[in-house]
């Protein structure tokens, strides 16, 4: 299946532009998998179930260690189908309140050489209401995180209100939440991660948090671009607020890790960069937020899972889950089933 995938599917798909091709897909996976028959087959293909691949992570329970990360399931399209594909949790989002077009097109590249993208997107997204209606009738089993974020034409002074509107209108539908304050494609979101700023979004989360009858886990992502201070500040700012982990990483603005298509990047210009050429920093970040803090809260990690081993690594750096988005789009379908094939081969030993 991987081989079809590599030699056949991707290169047909990669002719067409990236945008489109994510739309087909994800109309494709939502057409088909309403398909209860083929739902069931395709989950009996790829999932792989064992007691060794269980994970307790901020007090829910995954049936292995991967997940798909935001911004693939954008608008609560097709959590169903990628869960049959043998991931524990899916992660959508990121959120806002008020529908918003996003970025001027096109703002999605592909660096096939050095198996990586650009995207610009801009928090597309059809709203805060269209996500709570398709979440209504959500499968108990499968966990979903509730990326969150802002309008881009809401000021950064009022940003905690926008956060504070998903949170409320999400927490009976989501079973974590992820606040996203570092995507590079958001004009003045940067500022945001200034620490009095981001203080103030998630203690006005927390405090709505700590009203309800039972509390829902809330972490922070974090950019791969931060300095060793800047993550030291988000140690203390976990500590101070009391919210339950980190999502290492999201994108990053940075080139230099582009080996093959420096000339494709430049052409792309602005945006968040993924895929292989993240994966070392974004290893990076993990670690040093895993040993600096004496592991004190789980970290997700995210950002350059191309292969079984890159999920391993990561885990080994001191992540508690992975979370694949990139390297789903390189390695294709089996990519959940293949790491956690690898994990239970590595238990074994």
């Amino acid at each position: 299946m991987s081989a079809i995938y590599t030699r056949i599917i991707r290169p047909l798909l990669f002719t067409m532009n990236p945008e489109k091709v994510h739309h087909l897909v994800v109309g494709m996976l939502r057409r088909a998998f309403s398909i209860a028959p083929l739902r069931c087959f395709v989950s009996k293909l790829y999932r792989v179930e064992h007691p060794s691949l269980k994970r307790t992570v901020f007090g829910l329970e995954f049936e292995n260690p991967v997940g798909i990360a935001a911004g693939f399931d954008k608008n609560a399209e097709v959590f169903e189908a990628l869960s049959a594909f043998g991931f524990s949790h899916i992660e959508i989002g990121t959120v806002v309140p008020l529908p918003q077009p996003g970025n001027p097109k096109p703002r999605l590249f592909r660096l096939r050489k050095d198996k990586g993208l650009i995207n610009r997107m801009g928090f597309n997204h059809l709203g805060l209401d269209v996500v709570k209606e398709r979440l209504k009738n959500r499968p108990p089993h499968l966990i979903i995180g509730g990326n969150i974020g802002k309008n881009t034409l809401t000021p950064n002074e009022k940003a905690a209100e926008d956060y504070l509107t998903c949170f409320e209108g999400l927490f009976d539908l989501v079973d974590y939440f992820v606040v996203n304050v570092s995507c590079p494609n958001i004009s003045n979101m940067k500022a945001l991660q200034d620490q009095d700023a981001l203080l103030g979004i998630l203690n006005v989360i927390q405090q709505s948090n700590s009203a309800k009858p039972r509390r829902k886990p809330v972490l922070l992502k974090v950019s791969p671009d931060l300095n060793d201070q800047q993550l030291d500040e988000v140690i203390d700012i976990v500590q101070q607020t009391g919210i339950d982990g980190v999502v290492a990483t999201n994108t990053t603005i940075t080139r230099h890790t582009i080996k093959n298509e420096i000339k494709a990047a430049e052409k792309a210009g602005n945006g968040g960069l993924s895929g292989l050429p993240l994966q070392k920093r974004s290893t990076e970040v993990v670690r040093y937020l895993a040993e600096k803090s004496g592991k004190a809260f789980p970290i997700i990690g995210v950002g350059g899972i191309m292969t079984p081993q890159d999920a391993i690594e990561k885990l080994e750096a001191g992540a508690d889950l992975v979370q694949v988005y990139t390297g789903f789009i390189y390695s294709g379908p089996s990519l959940a089933r293949k790491i956690n094939k690898a994990l239970l081969k590595k238990n074994a030993n």
